[in-house]
């Protein structure tokens, strides 16, 4: 069974139903169970037409769903008008789709949710698994989110850069679950520069590239997390690292930059070099200095003070956190990470352990707090 083909199809068959005057909430459940029926009948009878195929029993899975609710018999006398069976229309609307399930109106966590079930083509249980949670909590969740956007029409414009913000969040999910939440932020995304002439578009997709070719060396054998400075850049994926440098020249020469660009340009400064200590500090502090610029985002401003600790050493790195939130997402692992350059190691062991008791997965708790206990041990 070609699951990959099966995915790639949903979305464009979806949208072939709501153009056809199907509501997005029972389109999409006609989609998932015409996608459950071509599990169980392709192996043994494979179609000529596979897209076609979902077509077809997709929209007569509508029609009966319509008939058996009285409440939309409107709906059922025009959906008596059952196309003649023919070759479906090559046209893909998926980015439509897109633009529907990054909808405003949403909350980003619904957002992503939809984004994965109706564009991504992934089951309740799959999504449910990769965020780890009940598959009921994922279910309501992906309900109230296809209520919410059902009154909406395909053809109003999107808009791009809440799309790239959703792709974007499902890449930072990481790699929980049975789903590479990773690697199908990355298929999508390549879906999407595909359809916009955007080059934030680009610029994000370069961005995903580039963080994933560095996959393999982020862990241990023991699944440890290892830091980028004592990553095996052997390890690293150099095809990645390529395609990613090369669309990131391509979006960067229009000149029109923005925040997904400047942090693949980061992110293009680590892979260029071949070692730790070869990295081009001063450039990336200068890349960072454009971010705060372009998003005035506290969050980026911490990551320039690691990059100043670097570049010009760890009393001016320090300097760098003056005024910044202490509560910010890993602000404690920064400071500690900057004491411990200065030689502060009592400062470091403490602020290591603070680091920890907030982290938010378990590897990175484990990481830090084996700093902590290593400065600690020393001191």
């Amino acid at each position: 069974m070609d699951e990959v083909l099966l995915r790639s199809l949903s979305p464009s068959v979806l949208t072939v139903l709501v153009r056809r005057g199907a509501g997005f909430a029972a389109a999409e459940d006609a989609v998932q169970e015409a996608l459950v029926e071509a599990v169980r009948v392709w192996p043994a009878d494979p179609p000529r037409d596979p897209k076609g195929w979902l077509v077809t029993v997709a929209w007569r899975r509508f029609l009966d769903a319509t008939r058996a609710d009285a409440a939309r018999r409107r709906r059922e006398d025009r959906a008596d008008d059952e196309p003649l069976p023919g070759p479906v229309p090559g046209a893909d609307d998926t980015l439509q789709l897109y633009f529907l399930c990054a909808h405003p109106s949403l909350t980003p966590s619904a957002a992503v949710a939809l984004t994965l079930r109706a564009v991504g083509g992934l089951t309740t249980r799959q999504i449910a698994r990769a965020y780890l949670v009940p598959e009921a909590t994922m279910a309501q969740r992906i309900s109230r989110a296809k209520r919410t956007v059902s009154g909406v029409r395909l053809d109003r414009p999107g808009d791009v850069a809440t799309v790239l913000r959703v792709l974007y969040l499902v890449f930072n999910e990481g790699y929980s679950g049975d789903v590479d939440l990773a690697a199908e932020a990355v298929r999508l995304t390549r879906q999407l520069a595909a359809r916009v002439d955007h080059p934030e578009a680009a610029g994000l997709l370069a961005l995903m590239l580039l963080h994933h070719a560095r996959r393999a060396a982020r862990t241990g054998p023991d699944g440890s997390l290892v830091p980028l400075a004592e990553q095996d850049r052997g390890r690293w994926d150099t095809g990645l690292i390529a395609e990613g440098v090369g669309i990131l020249q391509g979006a960067l020469a229009r000149d029109r930059l923005g925040e997904y660009q400047a942090q693949a340009a980061v992110a293009a400064l680590h892979a260029d070099a071949p070692t730790a200590a070869e990295t081009d500090w001063v450039q990336i502090v200068e890349w960072y200095d454009e971010l705060a610029r372009l998003t005035g985002s506290p969050v980026v401003r911490l990551n320039r003070a690691v990059a100043v600790g670097e570049a010009d050493g760890p009393r001016a790195g320090l300097a760098a956190l003056a005024g910044l939130d202490t509560s910010l997402p890993r602000y404690a692992a920064v400071a500690a990470h900057l004491h411990e350059k200065d030689g502060d190691r009592a400062t470091a062991a403490r602020l290591y352990a603070e680091a920890a008791r907030r982290a938010t997965n378990l590897a990175e708790r484990d990481h830090l707090t084996r700093r902590a206990a290593r400065l600690n041990a020393r001191g």
